[in-house]
């Protein structure tokens, strides 16, 4: 068996993420404090009760998803002895879960790499005025038709494939005007849905570059370590160990598109059979099963998950 831990992107969020974890396991709770106190801020407070408004918003939703995940692999590290090097071949994850990932194969800094995502969520959130911007999901159309809806769209604005997520599901991002045509001619293509996402800006695409230039700053800030184990870059869908390409793909990142269909395809090619999603929700489960049936996968984030993987090992 060949096993790869998956972290979660924004949209796994939800209010009371890593309360039972919390109450369960008091090595859960000292991660979520450490976090607190990196950021100056009671965001553990926040995750347990909300209000979601707030929680959703993208400057707490990052760091608030990486602290579940961080907690999680705490957990399972002081409670089972896992250590990542021996329990993992790789590890991924989707846009902001990469930072999570990272962290994890002791790349980052738990510390730092909290303060990186409330960077990069408020960088995100003021790259883009409020309704200028819009995401939209595509249901049903290959990569090469979405990427081809987003272009005829674009008509001098920006317009671009953002995610590509799964057979058939891929997310776009751009002008707002702009991507509510992609919608319509997504539907003249044959796409079975083709809506617009309720996202505050339009992720991954070029009207991000401000963003991406503020993260160039803060990441130069910080020390990245040579990775533990191998991690999938959203960027190029391949494993990536050295600590200067690990800090250019991250500016790159912010505007690139996400290759998650591609990075899990790449796991399988690798020999990985097994994927293990540790933090908030199933999301990612959910789209492991649509790339690949062969996959065995599992979620990790509750007490009794916690206790159902160490039984597993």
């Amino acid at each position: 068996m060949q096993r790869a831990f998956i972290f979660p992107g924004q949209g796994s969020q939800a209010v009371g993420m890593g309360r039972e974890l919390a109450a369960a396991f008091p090595d859960a709770r000292h991660v979520l404090e450490e976090i607190d106190e990196a950021l100056k801020q009671k965001l553990t407070k926040l995750m347990f009760e909300g209000p979601d408004d707030e929680l959703t918003l993208t400057e707490n939703a990052q760091p608030a998803l990486m602290a579940v995940s961080l907690a999680v692999l705490n957990v399972l590290e002081t409670q089972g002895g896992v250590t990542m090097a021996d329990a993992a071949a790789y590890v991924a994850g989707h846009s902001l879960g990469e930072y999570s990932a990272l962290a994890a194969a002791r790349s980052l800094k738990i510390e730092d790499c909290a303060r990186l995502l409330k960077t990069r969520g408020q960088a995100m959130q003021q790259a883009v005025g409020v309704g200028e911007g819009a995401m939209a999901a595509l249901l049903g159309l290959s990569l090469e038709d979405a990427i081809a809806a987003a272009e005829q769209a674009a008509e001098n604005e920006v317009c671009a494939a953002a995610n590509d997520n799964s057979d058939g599901q891929v997310v776009i991002s751009g002008n707002k005007a702009a991507v509510e045509r992609a919608i319509d001619i997504a539907k003249e293509k044959g796409a079975k849905r083709a809506m617009l996402l309720p996202v505050s800006a339009p992720f991954h695409c070029a009207l991000m570059q401000p963003a991406a230039d503020a993260m160039a700053e803060a990441l130069e800030r910080v020390e990245i370590a040579s990775p533990v184990v191998p991690v999938v870059s959203n960027v190029t869908a391949a494993a990536v160990s050295d600590e200067e390409t690990i800090r250019k793909l991250l500016i790159e990142q912010i505007t690139g598109m996400v290759r998650w269909r591609e990075s899990m395809l790449f796991l399988r090619e690798q020999g990985v059979d097994t994927l293990v999603e540790l933090g908030a929700g199933k999301v990612l489960s959910g789209l492991a099963r649509r790339i690949d049936k062969e996959f065995s996968v599992s979620a990790v984030g509750e007490p009794a998950d916690v206790e159902a993987f160490l039984e597993s090992i």
